[in-house]
């Protein structure tokens, strides 16, 4: 017999729930949420008791008896700045999503406290792997150039943490001897600097780094300022505008890379113009974070739902291949990443971290 670990991811509509034995996926399911019904909220945690009703309501229907489970184990939210691991949930995490020490509002907080709901009363562990919140940055890489202003550590970091070993077990080699470049092409876009097992510097996909199919990424300062001061557009507006209809989205009426692919491949000029630009800036993140590693670089991997575009991989490939040798994993197992931080705990590979 393995271990059976429920697997709990909360997003902005839906709730995904998954059950492994080990790494063998016995069902995954997205369980949508009417906007109706979340409207009744006005912030994630207030959804707690509705999202935990439906999750006990299906795993009742599949005949899923929580006491019989090895551990369950919830997505990670932005908390405050963490080291990469599996984190065993606990009262001082719990007050601190309740109580709104986050660094926001977002669905993937209940991860935390939907896994320790379920498991509280039947005497099993609830986790939470590499929250967007894993901080292992080098001093250097917080300096923005503004002392108010810091540089922050929020990424894509359970897919990308989970394809660095992956490639590193792949390939006969350790995770923490390497140096690796990782990039996840997702509706933003995080570029990130491993170390010897630590992602020492990554773009936050909100600030900063290459556009992406919703994102502005880096824009032209003073044209930006002046932009936020004309009076056109609100706070909530503005940052609608950089964060969710920037990008692709601004230049093309569309976040959706294979739309922008199927366009290219009917001869629209224009679609294969900003597309090729989203990879020149891409390739150019890419060559900074090389800067950062000294330029030894042994793989960069490229990762995210954005991969599975080879007009934009081998775009980027063209510009980078001469910097270190390029492997790409298409698409994010984020409830595989959830269950093997759980699972390398509960085999005994991890000691499963505090969060203090």
């Amino acid at each position: 017999m393995g271990h059976f670990i429920l697997v709990i991811n909360p997003g902005g509509s839906s709730t995904k729930l998954a059950l492994f034995e080990d790494e063998r996926v016995i069902f995954s399911e997205n369980l949508r949420h009417h906007g109706e019904e979340l409207k009744k909220f006005s912030t994630s945690v207030e959804q707690l008791d509705f999202r935990e009703k439906f999750i006990r309501d299906f795993l009742r229907e599949k005949a899923v008896r929580i006491e019989t489970l090895s551990a369950v184990v919830g997505r990670g939210g932005p908390f405050k700045p963490l080291e990469s691991g599996t984190y065993i949930v606990n009262e001082a995490m719990l007050s601190d999503i309740l109580e709104g020490r986050t660094q926001a509002d977002h669905p993937s907080n209940l991860g935390a406290l939907l896994a320790d709901r379920l498991a509280r009363n039947v005497g099993i562990p609830a986790y939470i792997v590499d929250p967007v919140s894993v901080d292992e940055f080098e001093p250097i890489a917080r300096v923005s150039g503004l002392p108010e202003l810091p540089r922050v550590s929020l990424s894509h970091a359970l897919n990308i943490k989970m394809i660095g070993k992956r490639f590193a077990k792949e390939h006969g080699k350790d995770y923490n001897k390497l140096n690796l470049i990782i990039v996840h092409l997702g509706s933003g876009i995080s570029v990130t600097a491993h170390k010897n097992g630590r992602m020492i510097d990554v773009n936050n996909a909100n600030d900063e780094g290459p556009f992406s199919p919703q994102r502005t990424g880096t824009l032209p300062l003073s044209g930006l300022i002046r932009l936020c001061y004309s009076g056109k557009y609100t706070l909530n507006e503005m940052f609608n505008r950089v964060h969710k209809t920037g990008g692709l989205y601004a230049y093309l009426g569309t976040d959706n890379v294979e739309e922008v692919e199927k366009r290219i491949a009917q001869g629209d000029k224009e679609a294969e113009f900003y597309l090729t630009a989203m990879a020149y800036q891409i390739a150019k993140e890419i060559g900074a974070y090389a800067a950062v590693l000294y330029g030894r670089v042994d793989a960069i991997l490229v990762t995210g739902g954005a991969a599975h575009s080879g007009f934009l991989v081998d775009a980027i490939k063209e510009r980078v291949s001469f910097i270190a040798p390029v492997f790409v994993y298409p698409g994010e197992d984020e409830m595989l990443a959830l269950a093997l931080g759980a699972l390398r705990v509960l085999n005994g590979e991890e000691k499963p971290k505090e969060y203090k």
